[in-house]
């Protein structure tokens, strides 16, 4: 499909987490299948995806009108990563204003090019209101889901049933997914356990949730071998082809926005100084951190385990998360100086080169919170991980790598768990050391990681189940071009003549 340039339209909710994997997957459309790729987001968003581009590439970046101040947030607020977690539900209510510009950018793509339509939409799982859009005006619309089959197919279940309103019991299983086993309250968020389905956030989970169904295929950033329960589940449920394309990863350097941190070659000289398989990367993403409290006895196991680490350190919950990490009021006290004598740590603040970190021979285990873009990242590098989840999905990723797969421990659950050190401690030498467990963990983390690589491999006489899927997807979407542009249907009748009548000629 490289010899035609067939246009595609991207359009990820505006959070890096999402960002990121939409990124990732433009460039692979673009530099494996020869697609032009138009990349629509707010204006803030698109300047810092600008520097993140490589020089050569073709994707062209377009903004989106949206002002932060009309719906009650602070000035300026594009991205999840600059609010606190109790204004994500306004920002992500916001979002559905996007709907009548969104619509105005289609209609004006589709009369510059005299009315030749793109050959597909592809858009975030929050906004699935642009099925209509995208049929509108004859366009494949697919949904691409920048995380795992099994912790999303979890999250939609839970939000569509509610299933821990129905028993007394903190344990509770999912009506539609019985194969995902027990749950318990403590892997739900704070909103989820409270949602009634007449709430607010109910309202708006359940509205996008059911807007999946209009569709006309989903796209999910995972693997076939490795994630069928959760692929099994969408296909059962929607009805709709679901394609696992993954893993859409970036490189740290490709990366959009990164605040100032540490070097990959100062990251890279300090790991060449360790032993193989003797390092524990800790970071929580760009959205989490923990409690002081768990701050302090996350270091005090540090100490006690003596371990070679490299931290992401951020400031606790309670405080901005973007500012200046306070060492000496919020670590156990000399704790900095201690493990700068030692050269047993390195403390980073804001950003770190995780991929490039991860890759690395030394590095022994992953202390993460469980996002799907981190868990891809420590995968894809055969890296296991201690699982802290604290949000949205996270609880069922953990659940999933534990249970399933066997490449993590979970050593916390939450916002609000109070964790021991000496527990945390426990956690870190049975996957470090060369415990049966830790053996077996980074051997299973291994096989996946080889599983990765072969699902997106593309040569001659072999094609991985994700580049297959790939093209399907591909051929989906070119097929239903190929319906309208060779029938007298044309979608809400004369649509496109109105805007081109050139395509009378």
């Amino acid at each position: 499909m490289a010899e035609t340039k067939h246009n595609v339209v991207m359009i990820p909710f505006m959070a890096q987490g999402h960002i990121i994997p939409f990124l990732a997957l433009a460039l692979q459309l673009e530099q494996r299948k020869g697609c032009t790729v138009t990349f629509v987001n707010t204006p803030l968003n698109i300047q810092k995806l600008r520097s993140s581009l490589p020089r050569n590439s073709s994707i062209h970046l377009l903004e989106i009108p949206f002002n932060s101040s009309d719906y009650g947030l602070p000035p300026d607020t594009e991205n999840t990563d600059s609010l606190p977690h109790d204004l994500i539900l306004n920002f992500l209510q916001s979002s559905l204003a996007l709907k009548p510009v969104f619509r105005k950018l289609i209609s004006d793509l589709v009369h510059e090019s005299c009315g030749q339509p793109p050959v597909c939409i592809i858009t975030d799982m929050f906004f699935s209101w642009c099925a209509e859009i995208a049929h509108e005006f004859g366009i494949f619309h697919a949904i691409f889901c920048g995380g795992g089959g099994y912790g999303f197919a979890c999250c939609f279940s839970l939000w569509l049933n509610l299933p821990h309103r129905n028993t007394d019991s903190e344990e509770f299983t999912l009506p539609d997914f019985q194969e995902a086993s027990k749950f318990h309250a403590t892997q739900l968020t704070k909103h989820l356990r409270n949602a009634d389905g007449r709430d607010s956030i109910s309202v708006f989970q359940r509205k996008m949730l059911r807007g999946w169904y209009n569709a006309d295929g989903i796209l999910m950033n995972t693997v076939e071998e490795l994630d069928k329960l959760g692929l099994t589940y969408f296909r059962r449920k929607i009805g709709r082809p679901v394609w696992p394309i993954g893993p859409a990863l970036l490189s740290s350097r490709t990366r959009a926005g990164k605040a100032t941190g540490i070097a990959p070659d100062v990251c890279e000289k300090w790991l060449d100084t360790k032993p193989l398989n003797s390092v524990l990367y800790i970071s929580f993403g760009s959205q989490n951190t923990l409690s002081e409290s768990n701050i302090v006895q996350l270091a005090m196991a540090l100490e006690a385990s003596s371990v070679n680490f490299i931290w992401v350190v951020r400031p606790p919950l309670g405080f901005d998360i973007n500012s200046e990490f306070k060492a000496k009021e919020w670590l156990p006290e000399g704790f900095e100086e201690r493990i700068k004598a030692s050269g047993r740590g390195l403390l980073v603040q804001k950003w770190a080169p995780q991929v490039e970190i991860l890759s690395h021979g030394a590095i022994a285990a992953f202390l993460s919170h469980c996002g799907w873009n981190s868990t891809l990242e420590a995968l894809s590098c055969g890296v296991p991980i201690i699982g802290w989840p604290q949000a949205a999905e996270q609880f069922y990723n953990a659940k999933f790598l534990e249970e399933e797969i066997g490449v993590c421990v979970e050593v916390g659950r939450g916002l609000t768990c109070e964790v021991r050190h000496d527990a945390i401690a426990r956690k870190i030498e049975l996957v470090m050391n060369e415990t049966e467990k830790g053996i077996e963990m980074r051997r299973r983390a291994c096989d996946v990681r080889d599983m990765m690589k072969e699902a997106i491999k593309a040569e001659k006489g072999f094609v991985g189940s994700s580049a297959k899927a790939m093209d399907e997807f591909l051929n989906a979407a070119m097929l239903m071009r190929k319906d309208i542009d060779t029938s007298t249907r044309v979608p809400n009748g004369e649509v496109l003549k109105q805007l081109c009548p050139c395509r009378d000629g």
